[in-house]
């Protein structure tokens, strides 16, 4: 008797192929034919886990990329300032899976500028992002004078520069450089701290 597989562990082999295949020829490319190809799995076996339709299988990759960007592991610093560059180093690409995986997502990007259903998606991830980094930047600038308006201005430079490094590496050919992403960060993070007087707090 064949031993059962856990249909979690199928769909992320199936997104697993997805992912490699727009890497390698772009997301126009994927069909049931070349996933099953690249899975070792039957057409048949993906439409069991997925239903009939290649949307279902595409819907389902885009929420494993952006799952698995958050599930990324690492250790935080408990200084607010070096956490940021923490998050934000563990969010760029800079392995070869990570590199594959974030080509992938770049494609879906550039996809939902004409189809409504993945730009939700995509919007509503970006939009978390910016709230995270937004609360991540309140506690690092917590000695500093700033408001809510410019907290979030700089928030979105922050975030924009992890976008930064996502575009950037889908146009390379390499993963990105861990200590490089990190340099970056803490010289951004040193000189967005510099813009703003300490409080009255502090200095006291």
């Amino acid at each position: 008797m064949s031993k059962r597989v856990d249909p979690d562990v199928r769909r992320e082999q199936v997104a697993d192929a997805v992912i490699d295949e727009i890497a390698e020829h772009g997301l126009r490319s994927v069909t049931l034919a070349r996933i099953a190809a690249r899975s070792s799995l039957a057409i048949g076996s993906i439409r069991h886990y997925f239903g009939d339709t290649l949307r279902e299988v595409m819907r389902f990759t885009l929420d494993a990329l952006m799952q698995r960007i958050v599930r990324r592991r690492g250790s935080l610093s408990e200084d607010p300032v070096s956490r940021i560059a923490d998050v934000i180093t563990l969010a760029a690409p800079t392995s070869e899976q990570e590199r594959k995986e974030n080509i992938a997502l770049v494609e879906y990007r550039v996809m939902a500028r004409t189809d409504p259903e993945f730009a939700t998606d995509i919007a509503a991830t970006s939009l978390a992002g910016v709230e995270v980094i937004r609360s991540l930047l309140r506690d690092a600038l917590a000695d500093r004078t700033i408001d809510e308006e410019a907290l979030h201005c700089e928030a979105l430079l922050l975030f924009t520069l992890i976008e930064g490094f996502s575009f950037g590496s889908a146009l390379s050919s390499a993963p990105l450089q861990e200590a490089e992403v990190r340099a970056t960060v803490s010289a951004t993070m040193h000189r967005l701290r510099d813009a703003y007087p300490p409080s009255e707090e502090a200095v006291q």
